[in-house]
C-alpha cells in the first residue's frame, strides 16, 4: 500500500534527515456514565482545588530559533520546593510529606519507582503496606520487562543525561537498558542543541521515568534544537523513525505544551505512527498540561494518548488511601480538532470515535488517562546540570512518560492502525484510544483496570467515569492498557 502524505507540511516531510547519534550505551463502573457535554458545549467549572506545599515553576523561556512558526512550546514540569524558591539537588532520597490539601486525615508523600510500581501495576488494596514510599537505595521498582524503544522529545540539550540515567538505575537497584541520545539536528537549526537548565530537568524526569516501568525497552533520548514548535516537530518524526526503523516500534513521549493554534490540523500526522510506517506499531503520549482546566496541543491531537494528572493521598501511617484530581492538570475542550467526516489526517471523525459514546459529533477532549502529577506527592529525579543530586518533581511531565511506560509493559503492541476498507482507500485509527475507552461501559473491566477519580478539580467538574481532569481515570494493573 501506499503511504499518503495527508496534508503534512512539506517542509516537514517524513524523510526526516538522520540525526547524529550521540551516546549509544548498553548499561549494561455501574453502568457507564457520560459525564462529558455534547458538542458545541464546554467543560463545567469548579473551584481549583489547592496546591499542597510549595512548588517552584521553571521559566523554559529560552529565545527560539529563526526558524520558528510562532510557537514556542514549554514543559509541564513543577518542582517540589521547600520555600517556593528554586530548590538545591540532595545528596539522596529522603522521606519528605505535607498533609494534604483535600482531607485533614491525609499526606501527601515523595514517591519512589517501587511505590508508583506497586499502586499503577500491581493493583494494591488501600491498606497495602508495599506501596509505602522507602526513600532507601536499592529499593527496586517494577520487574524487568518492555519491549522495542520508548522515545522522549525534549528541547535543548542535558549534558548529563547519560549520567543521570546510570545514577537513578543504580540508586534505586533497577534493570539497565540500552540508553541512546541523539540530535535531531538535521533540519538545520544548530549542529549541537545547546544546554538548558530548565529542559535538564525536564530530560532526566523523561529518560528516568520513561524507563521504570519497562525497564527492557531501550530509552530514546530526542533533542530538539529548541523549544520552538518546528524544532520540536521535527524532532517528533525523527524520534518516530528511528524507533520504528530500529526496534521495531513502542511509544513517543512529549512532556510539553502549547496553545491550540489555528493551523494545528496540518501538524497531526507528525504526532502519529501511520504517517511513518504503519505497519509498525508506535503510539504518541502528551502532557496536559500543568495550568488547570484547558485544551493544548499536541495533547489534542486525534493519534495521541493525552496524559492528565492525579494526587496520590496516603494515611498517616504511608498506606495508600486515594487517588484524586490534580489542580493543575490539564484537560479541556479543543477549539480546533472538531469532528468531521473527510478524513485527511486529522480533525475527529468515524475514523477517531473513541469519544463517540461520551460526546457524540463533536471536538476532541482531553486527557485520556492520568497518572501522579501532584508535587506534593511528586517523584525523585536525579539531575546533576541544574540541581547536582536528587529531587522530587511533578506535573503532567511526570504523567506522559510513565504512561508510555506502563503501555509498553502491557505489551499490547498497539498503534495508530491502518484500518478496513470502508471508505476510499481506508482510515486509521487510535488503537491505544479505543482499548482505553471501551472498558467504560463494564462495569467488570472499568473497575478493575482503572482507578476512577472523583475527587478535587482542576477547574473542571471531576465527576464518576470520564472527567477533564483525569480522563477514563489512573491504570490499575496492565490489563485493558
Amino acid at each position: 500500500m501506499q503511504k499518503r502524505n495527508c496534508g503534512f507540511p512539506a517542509r516537514l516531510s517524513a524523510a526526516m534527515a538522520a540525526a547524529v547519534i550521540l551516546i549509544i550505551s548498553t548499561y549494561a463502573s455501574a453502568q457507564y456514565q457520560a459525564s462529558g457535554p455534547k458538542s458545541g458545549t464546554q467543560p463545567q467549572a469548579s473551584p481549583r482545588t489547592p496546591q499542597a506545599g510549595y512548588v517552584y515553576t521553571p521559566a523554559s523561556d529560552m529565545s527560539l530559533a529563526t526558524n520558528d512558526v510562532g510557537l514556542r512550546a514549554h514543559t509541564t514540569y513543577l518542582v517540589r520546593s521547600a520555600d517556593g524558591s528554586k530548590p538545591k539537588g540532595l545528596a539522596a532520597p529522603q522521606s519528605m510529606r505535607t498533609n494534604s490539601t483535600l482531607s485533614t486525615d491525609t499526606i501527601e508523600e515523595a514517591e519512589t519507582p517501587a511505590s508508583m510500581g506497586c499502586l499503577y501495576v500491581q493493583s494494591p488494596t488501600k491498606r497495602s503496606t508495599g506501596c509505602i514510599p522507602n526513600s532507601a537505595s536499592g529499593t527496586k521498582g517494577p520487574t524487568a520487562t518492555g519491549w522495542g524503544a520508548i522515545a522522549i522529545v525534549d528541547a535543548y540539550d542535558n549534558p548529563y543525561a547519560l549520567n543521570d540515567f546510570k545514577a537513578f538505575v543504580k540508586y534505586w537497584g533497577l534493570s539497565p537498558s540500552t540508553f541512546i541520545k541523539m540530535y535531531a539536528n538535521g533540519n538545520g537549526s544548530c549542529s549541537t542543541p545547546p544546554p538548558n537548565s530548565d529542559w535538564a530537568v525536564e530530560e532526566s524526569l523523561d529518560i528516568e521515568w520513561a524507563h521504570v516501568f519497562a525497564p527492557k525497552a531501550a530509552i530514546i533520548l530526542v533533542e530538539a534544537c529548541s523549544n520552538s514548535f518546528t524544532d520540536l516537530a521535527y524532532a517528533e518524526g525523527v524520534a518516530f523513525n528511528y524507533i520504528q526503523q530500529n526496534f521495531g516500534g513502542g511509544q513517543v513521549t512529549n512532556s510539553w505544551t502549547i496553545g491550540e493554534f489555528s493551523g494545528e490540523t496540518s501538524y497531526d500526522p507528525v504526532f502519529a505512527g501511520w504517517h511513518y510506517n504503519y505497519q509498525v506499531p508506535t503510539i504518541a503520549f502528551a502532557s496536559a498540561g500543568d495550568a488547570g482546566c484547558g485544551g493544548l496541543y499536541p495533547s489534542s491531537s486525534p493519534w495521541v494518548i493525552s496524559a492528565g494528572g492525579t494526587s496520590v493521598l496516603r494515611n498517616s501511617d504511608g498506606t495508600f488511601n486515594s487517588e484524586s484530581c490534580w489542580g493543575g492538570s490539564g484537560g479541556g475542550f479543543s477549539g480546533i480538532e472538531t469532528y468531521t467526516t473527510s478524513f485527511s489526517g486529522s480533525n475527529m471523525g468515524p475514523w477517531a470515535d473513541f469519544q463517540y459514546p461520551i460526546f457524540g459529533q463533536a471536538s476532541r477532549q482531553t486527557p485520556d488517562i492520568s497518572f501522579n502529577a501532584d508535587p506534593a506527592s511528586g517523584v525523585w529525579i536525579y539531575n546533576q546540570y541544574t540541581y547536582g543530586g536528587w529531587g522530587v518533581v511533578g506535573g503532567t511531565s511526570v504523567s506522559s512518560p510513565s504512561l508510555a511506560s506502563i503501555v509498553n509493559r502491557a505489551n499490547n503492541r498497539l498503534s495508530t492502525w491502518y484500518g478496513y476498507d470502508v471508505v476510499d482507500n481506508g482510515w486509521f485509527t487510535n488503537e491505544e484510544a479505543t482499548l482505553l475507552y471501551s472498558q467504560l461501559p463494564s462495569a467488570t473491566n472499568y473497575y478493575t483496570n482503572f482507578y476512577d477519580v472523583t475527587a478535587g478539580s482542576n477547574g473542571c467538574t471531576v465527576s464518576p467515569s470520564w472527567d477533564y481532569c483525569t480522563g477514563v481515570g489512573s491504570p490499575r494493573d496492565l490489563l485493558g492498557k
